[in-house]
């Protein structure tokens, strides 16, 4: 194995092995590992046909100690389960969920990139209907697979500062439609409004769908913002029905907590940017992206945060890697050792 570590990207690099299980007559098979990525199913499979599909993301991480953590894998799986309910799927069994993550990492160890190349091995959970139909319903049968690859940031920058654009044009989700489950509509439903920023060098911000006064999610993460009030700094980050419950922005506001931050969930409009000194998007693949600047076309503004990260973002982005790569202790019981 000749890799990069430190070159990789946030794309798809192909292991050993994947993860696999089926659910049929009311119950899930044992899990099977195999070197067959690929899926046979009926063109007319719910997930093909009505978009009847879930997905995760997880991280293992290689520690300053050698030792192997994954984060907050438990938590990945009650989320899956919430996503497959709301989408009238077979929600996966924590402790099957959590059986496939960790044999996916058992068989393709050797693909966890070593520690301080900042890269690590992510897990995708995908949960698919596979029962052929042509009239509108849910599956019947289901798919359930998990698929590990090495990657680097999310983001090409890393931990600098992103330039984001905000679009009015381009609902990611209703408030009350999928948008608090991580689902592949909500991802295709905001294609049109990324790809755009990206050709002009930009991410993109969504705001709330019935007003369009406030700011709902940056992409594919959660939003927070920092404001300094003499000695109080507060962490805000968005309360909203059509947002993704981010388990990074958690185990952010858990620690800004406990650094002495007020910690506030609720509606954030749009014109607050000017009061805040450090804003950053934050999720699983990107960690913190801190967020150089907010350009608003629509009203000819543009909010400045400056290129480098904040000195709040820095301390919170040092704290959870600090617990992920094992460098302090995890009082929180987030991360399960596995090596």
């Amino acid at each position: 194995m000749n890799i990069d570590w430190k070159s990789l990207g946030f794309h798809y690099t192909e292991t050993d092995t994947i993860v696999r299980c089926e659910y049929h007559n009311g119950a899930w098979s044992e899990p099977v590992v195999t070197t067959d990525k690929t899926v046979q199913m009926h063109l007319s499979a719910t997930c093909l046909q009505y978009g009847q599909q879930a997905f995760e993301g997880l991280k293992a991480f290689r520690g300053a100690d050698g030792r192997v953590r994954i984060f907050r894998m438990e938590e990945n799986a009650r989320r899956m389960a919430r996503s497959a309910e709301a989408l009238c799927m077979a929600p996966v069994p924590v402790e099957l969920f959590c059986r496939c993550i960790l044999l996916a990492y058992e068989h393709n160890r050797d693909w966890l990139p070593p520690y301080e190349t900042g890269a690590t091995l992510y897990f995708r959970p995908l949960l698919i209907g596979i029962t052929p139909r042509l009239g509108v319903g849910p599956a019947r049968d289901f798919l359930f697979a998990v698929i590990p690859s090495p990657i680097g940031p999310y983001y090409p920058v890393g931990f600098h500062g992103t330039p984001f654009i905000i679009n009015r044009n381009v609902d990611r989700a209703a408030p009350l439609g999928t948008g608090q489950w991580k689902v592949g509509g909500n991802y295709a439903a905001s294609f049109r409004a990324t790809e755009a920023a990206h050709r002009q060098g930009l991410s993109c911000i969504f705001l709330d769908a019935k007003e369009k006064r406030y700011i709902d999610e940056c992409g594919a993460a959660n939003f927070f913002g920092i404001r300094r009030d003499g000695d109080l700094v507060t962490y805000v980050t968005p309360h909203s029905s059509s947002i993704l419950p981010s388990i990074t922005n958690n185990s952010l506001m858990t620690l800004a907590a406990e650094l002495g931050m007020r910690v506030e969930r609720r509606h954030i409009p749009v014109e607050e940017l000017t009061e805040f000194t450090e804003c950053g998007a934050c999720g699983t693949a990107a960690v913190i992206s801190p967020i150089s600047r907010v350009i608003d076309p629509d009203n000819a503004r543009i909010y400045e945060f400056g290129d480098q990260p904040g000195p709040v973002s820095t301390q919170l982005y040092n704290a959870l890697l600090d617990i992920q790569y094992g460098r302090t202790a995890d009082t929180h019981g987030w991360c399960r050792v596995v090596e």
